[in-house]
């Protein structure tokens, strides 16, 4: 069915006919809860808290003794923080957030594979690409800076790669 199709079928709904069905698609529905949860009580603070939480734990745990290290976490969080519509300078937060976890990660722990450092790049390509789209460069640009620093100082072996993201937009 086309937007178009959904839109007059809402259309011939009747105000209680359309009500008894948003109350059936939030019942059945977990997306559809979370959206109306947040679009009438958006605490963005403790979904930016929470999600801090779960990337930290990630790399940190505190009830395992083994990090996991998994992109896809921090990934999933983002992406639910767009899809929701949370405030663009949380979202950029969180994005950096990931990376700067990852890299003190690295900073006390030897990781050897090259895949890891490849997915933190594309996190740091993904966060600036955001800033732009938001026009927030004046707000993160110290934030982006300090990651680049830090790749050359763990001598990371994509430091190339995120020097030349900073040389690109300095162009």
């Amino acid at each position: 069915m086309g937007k178009k199709t959904l839109s007059r079928y809402l259309n011939e709904l009747e105000k209680e006919q359309l009500e008894e069905q948003i109350l059936d698609l939030y019942q059945r529905f977990k997306e559809v809860k979370e959206f109306y949860d947040f679009a009438f009580n958006p605490k963005e603070d403790k979904l930016l808290e929470d999600a801090k939480v779960k990337i930290y734990n990630e790399y940190f745990p505190l009830k395992r003794k083994r990090a996991r290290k998994r992109r896809s976490i921090a990934q999933d969080l983002i992406r639910h923080f767009i899809t929701l519509g949370v405030e663009p300078t949380i979202t950029a937060n969180l994005m950096f957030y990931n990376i700067e976890v990852a890299q003190s990660f690295c900073k006390l722990n030897f990781i050897g594979q090259d895949s890891f450092y490849k997915s933190i790049l594309n996190s740091f390509d993904q966060a600036f690409k955001f800033v732009l789209e938001h026009h927030l460069e004046r707000e993160f640009m110290p934030r982006y800076e300090a990651i680049v620093q830090q790749t050359e100082a763990q001598n990371w072996v994509n430091t190339d790669a995120f020097q030349m993201t900073i040389l690109m937009t300095s162009v």
